[in-house]
């Protein structure tokens, strides 16, 4: 009996081993899940934390990425208005390259014409300064013919004043013009009416006036500037041009015949020379007729016998205009 027991109570003690160990092992079974428990759910936390952590993370570079593509898309926008700035820029840059171009070219062009006209200047430099020194030639030689000009102008007017005087001296009232000099004879006193033949009255007067004048003339301090003695006739207007020009003709003939056939009796040998070397004999008919203030013409006056003196400033006085003439000409140029 005792062994029964003793056999009961092993079995029981085997069983309680058992329970034990299987209490001991549950305990440890749910010791490991609480711990396993407690670390998945820290674990779990831990995660939940990180998965915070990461979305607010997240949000966090999303915001900064959104910023960043916000700044992203105003830095295109602003480069898109750059380029455009610039595409017109270029545009611009393009235009004004052109114009600059376009400039360029007409600058060389007036610079071509620049340079031409500097040339045409220094051309026309050079002919101004030949037409300069022929102007100082032409005018040195004006201002001597100038010169002559008046010599012979109040030479003219001392042959004027010596006959006034040598007629006055003789007691002659004579129509003596005070400028030409010019000695005038009235047909109605030299000849008769429609005649060229010379009255006694005529010929006493012409024995009394020609040798004066003359004499006056040709003597040496007047000679070397006399060009001319003429002797003029005039008719009035009345008949025909051709038959008023013979008769004027053959007045004046018949006076400088008078004076030839008397010559011995008052001039020298050199002084008859020089009378032939300067006489001239004219007829104008009416080409000089005189005419009164008023309008009407003078029929008795205009019927007459002029005996003048030209000195030689009628040529000077030619030479000088064509002097002026041809100076006029270079300084237009």
């Amino acid at each position: 009996m005792s062994r029964r027991k003793k056999s009961e109570n092993s079995g029981f003690n085997i069983w309680r081993s058992y329970s034990d160990m299987m209490c001991g092992v549950l305990l440890l079974f749910v010791l490991i899940m609480s711990v396993t428990l407690l670390q998945a759910q820290k674990s779990y936390a831990d995660a939940l934390k990180e998965r915070d952590e990461k979305i607010a993370l997240q949000e966090e570079y999303t915001a900064e990425l959104l910023a960043k593509q916000a700044a992203l898309d105003q830095k295109e926008d602003e480069l898109e208005l750059s380029n455009a700035q610039l595409a017109d820029q270029d545009e611009q840059l393009s235009k004004q390259q052109m114009l600059l171009a376009e400039m360029d070219r007409e600058l060389k062009a007036k610079e071509a014409q620049l340079e031409e006209q500097q040339k045409q200047l220094e051309a026309q430099a050079a002919a101004l300064e030949t037409a300069q020194i022929d102007l100082d030639e032409k005018t040195n030689l004006l201002n001597e013919q100038q010169r002559k000009i008046d010599n012979i102008i109040g030479v003219k007017a001392e042959v004027v004043e010596s006959l006034q005087d040598e007629f006055a001296a003789n007691n002659m009232d004579v129509n003596i013009d005070s400028k030409t000099g010019a000695l005038t004879l009235q047909a109605n006193v030299m000849f008769a009416t429609g005649e060229s033949t010379l009255t006694e009255e005529g010929e006493v007067t012409l024995y009394q006036v020609l040798p004066i004048y003359c004499k006056v003339l040709l003597q040496d301090e007047y000679r070397q500037y006399l060009a001319e003695i003429t002797i003029d006739g005039y008719t009035d207007d009345v008949g025909d041009y051709a038959y008023n020009l013979r008769l004027s003709e053959e007045r004046a003939y018949a006076v400088a015949e008078f004076l030839l056939s008397h010559e011995e009796e008052f001039l020298t040998e050199t002084e008859r020379n020089y009378l032939r070397e300067f006489l001239v004999v004219n007829g104008h008919s009416m080409g000089g007729l005189v005419v009164e203030a008023d309008g009407t013409i003078n029929q008795d006056a205009s019927r007459r016998v002029e005996i003048k003196f030209r000195l030689k400033d009628d040529e000077m006085i030619s030479e000088l205009s064509s002097i002026l003439a041809q100076t006029g000409q270079a300084a237009a140029e």
